[in-house]
């Protein structure tokens, strides 16, 4: 079969662009009769790997005709993307060249002269269907019924009464296309699943899992095993070579929903040096490298959280059970030794095989009252073991938070949300997310631990997972420029090879004022996305130059592979035996957790606007104060107190002509009253399907 593909592929591109007729081409490569049939699978074979391209009875070579094989990764209402094969650039193509394709075909593109500086092109075929699967609502206009595509299309695809498969009128579901058209709107479809109400957060969130592939229930042999180790529980044999912590004042801190306790803390301090104890679940001793749960934890990569809601990555018997950290249990550790010297520096650092027993579970918000004077007798009482070493704790991330902000790692303030939901997963109330002392206590503790982690691999040449964010991109820098110089701030030193601390001043400078989020929000969206790799090449937003994670194993694949490399070190395995095991395994590990998190990133976004939608809906007409968060060739964007983001569209502002500036801002013309990033406005809210996550508001005031 190769040597057939080798074949053709020279005589179509000696062709070119004029082609070669099936009859022309069955001659140069001398086909008898009975070859005929084999030499069509040859040619749909090639067709479908985008090599070669079937038009008016002519055969022709991709590349003479300069085509770009690609995928289609996304299908929006007005346009779609597609990453080219193999090399994956991604291409924007408006919805009128789209030609019907859904994500997950493969397409031949044709470069188009675009707007912007991102490549455009327009499908030119489908040389592969994907799937063909959508979520959306089912709508029935004069007996005929449709599904209204949550993403992709304007109009709605046709689907006969027959495959509803039991569904109804306004239930979200997903369908299949059957039948293809050369536009969304010619296609059929049939509908594969239901998931209740379109108009309740609960279902889309549902809807959004399953189309995203994320899996609710474990395989059975997974569930198996899971059981089988939590029903096992700690043997004697278990304890062989570890370290017992047992005797020591180890203690977790979560929030006070935390199920999956995956950290845990200890300190004491000495004459010249603090010595730190990270103690993170020890998961690698129950899920084994290549088994049922650890093949299955590959896959799904990391937790997915939203509302009161976890996808866990893995199953509630470990999750929940056997690795989590519970109080009064004795758990299985990798534990983090770290001396620091009296300013905070990391001077040595031990990993250890050990075993705890935690005294407490803290809560952040109980801690933080603590710290702040204002606990009642019950929390007193529940921390008085722990309590000398909470305020010794408190004075280390002090100082190692002084030395963040000193090598000039840009403090990033992100408005996270807190979803509350009553007993039918209503969303009922939206708050941020507040953090305090004992949050930022954690984080700098496991932060030390993490870099730690990355040293010993990268000390030990191994084969590793590292946590690497590189810095921002020269065109990104210069849109933040633009923008920050805009908010009237100085940007000297925001170069193309812009250091940390250059970022860390502006955000220090802005602290506390009201263009403050904006900035934030500006610098973030500038910033590189952080992601895994095999290769250390350190943290730009951490101004580290070696980071790993190490410890979340419970809830991310990354950290679990770390934890199989260090025991591996523990148990004086040779380096080269090391690199044989895990060599080419990291570099997958590195690119699947990468995929996953980028997946539960925007799935997490997703099913936290189906609940701000559904928050909202019963707020419509109500009025709100807020701030502009961006402005979009659509509309500007308001963002409210409690993190909720709305749309004012362009059609709906007050009345008069706007001059959009494309960066920071709409001007009316006639009366020269703007509509600015950062500005404080009170808005009405107007819409909001839950369905879609979209929410409208119209100003109530007239900007200033």
């Amino acid at each position: 079969m190769n040597e057939w593909i080798s074949k053709v592929t020279v005589w179509v591109t000696k062709a070119g662009k004029s082609g070669l007729a099936w009859k022309d081409l069955c001659h140069k490569l001398k086909i008898k009769n009975k070859q005929k049939d084999r030499l069509r699978s040859v040619l749909a074979e090639m067709a479908e790997q985008g090599q070669i391209i079937e038009r008016k009875n002519r055969i022709y070579a991709v590349s003479a005709l300069k085509l770009i094989p690609a995928q289609i990764t996304r299908v929006n209402k007005t346009f779609g993307f597609a990453k080219t094969l193999p090399d994956e650039t991604e291409y924007f193509i408006p919805g009128k060249f789209l030609m019907g394709a859904m994500p997950q075909d493969k397409v031949l593109l044709k470069k188009i002269k675009g707007r912007g500086t991102s490549p455009e092109g327009e499908v030119v075929q489908v040389t592969a269907y994907g799937p063909g699967e959508f979520t959306g609502n089912v709508a029935c206009e004069n007996g005929n019924w449709f599904v209204r595509p949550d993403t992709m299309g304007k109009q709605p695809i046709f689907v006969r009464e027959k495959d509803l498969n039991g569904s109804s009128k306004g239930d979200k579901v997903m369908a299949r296309i059957t039948r293809r058209g050369k536009r969304h709107s010619e296609h059929q479809a049939t509908v594969v699943a239901s998931y209740g109400d379109s108009e309740t957060a609960y279902s889309c969130a549902l809807a959004a899992l399953d189309l995203s592939g994320v899996a609710i229930e474990f395989p059975y042999e997974v569930i198996d095993k899971a059981r089988y180790l939590q029903k096992r529980g700690l043997k004697s044999r278990d304890l062989e070579g570890r370290t017992d912590f047992r005797g020591d004042i180890v203690f977790t801190i979560d929030g006070a929903d935390s199920k999956d306790l995956d950290d845990a803390v200890s300190l004491e301090k000495y004459e010249d040096c603090y010595v730190l104890g990270v103690h993170i679940a020890d998961v690698s001793h129950y899920v084994k490298y290549k088994g049922e749960i650890d093949t299955e934890a590959f896959y799904r990569g990391t937790s997915i959280y939203y509302a009161n809601q976890v996808i866990p990555m893995l199953p509630k018997e470990l999750s929940n059970g056997i690795c989590s950290l519970n109080p009064g249990e004795d758990r299985l550790t990798l534990s983090a030794i770290l001396t620091l010297d009296l300013e905070g520096q990391l001077i040595d650092f031990d990993f250890r095989k050990g075993v705890i027993c935690s005294k407490v579970k803290g809560v952040y918000s109980e801690i933080n009252d603590l710290f702040a004077g204002t606990a009642g007798t019950q929390i007193e009482e529940k921390y008085a073991e722990v309590k000398e070493k909470l305020f010794l704790m408190k004075e280390l991330a002090e100082i190692l938070s002084g030395n963040k902000r000193r090598r000039g790692a840009p403090a990033l303030e992100t408005s996270e949300s807190k979803i509350l939901v009553d007993e039918n997963q209503k969303a009922v109330e939206i708050l941020p997310r507040q953090t305090g002392i004992a949050e930022e206590l954690i984080e700098d503790f496991m932060l030390t631990a993490n870099e730690a982690a990355a040293m010993a691999g990268k000390m030990k040449d191994v084969p590793f997972v590292y946590r690497v964010h590189e810095p921002p991109s020269p065109e990104k820098l210069e849109q933040l420029n633009m923008t920050l110089r805009i908010l009237g701030l100085q940007t000297r030193g925001l170069s193309p090879n812009v250091k940390p601390k250059a970022l860390a001043e502006i955000l220090e400078k802005v602290k506390g004022k009201e263009i403050a989020p904006i900035v934030n929000i500006q610098m973030l969206r500038a910033m590189s996305k952080a992601k895994y790799s095999e290769s250390p090449l350190g943290h730009y937003g951490l101004a580290l130059e070696n980071y790993a994670h190490f410890t979340s194993p419970i809830r991310r694949y990354p950290d679990l592979m770390v934890h199989r490399v260090l025991t591996d070190l523990i148990a004086g395995e040779t380096v080269e035996e090391i690199r044989r095991r895990y060599a080419k395994y990291v570099v997958k590990a590195s690119k699947q957790a990468t995929q996953t998190e980028i997946n539960a990133m925007k799935l997490e976004r997703d099913c936290e606007d189906f609940y701000k939608a559904e928050y909202m809906k019963d707020r419509i007409g109500e009025e709100f104060d807020g701030i502009i968060s961006s402005v979009a060739s659509h509309g500007i964007y308001v963002e409210l107190p409690n993190t909720v983001e709305g749309l004012v569209r362009v059609e709906d502002l007050p009345n008069g002509e706007y001059d959009f500036d494309e960066v920071m801002s709409y001007r009316n013309r006639y009366t020269g009253e703007s509509y600015r990033i950062g500005q404080k406005v009170r808005v009405r809210c107007t819409a909001a399907q839950v369905s879609s996550g979209n929410i409208d508001f119209v100003f109530v005031e007239e900007g200033v």
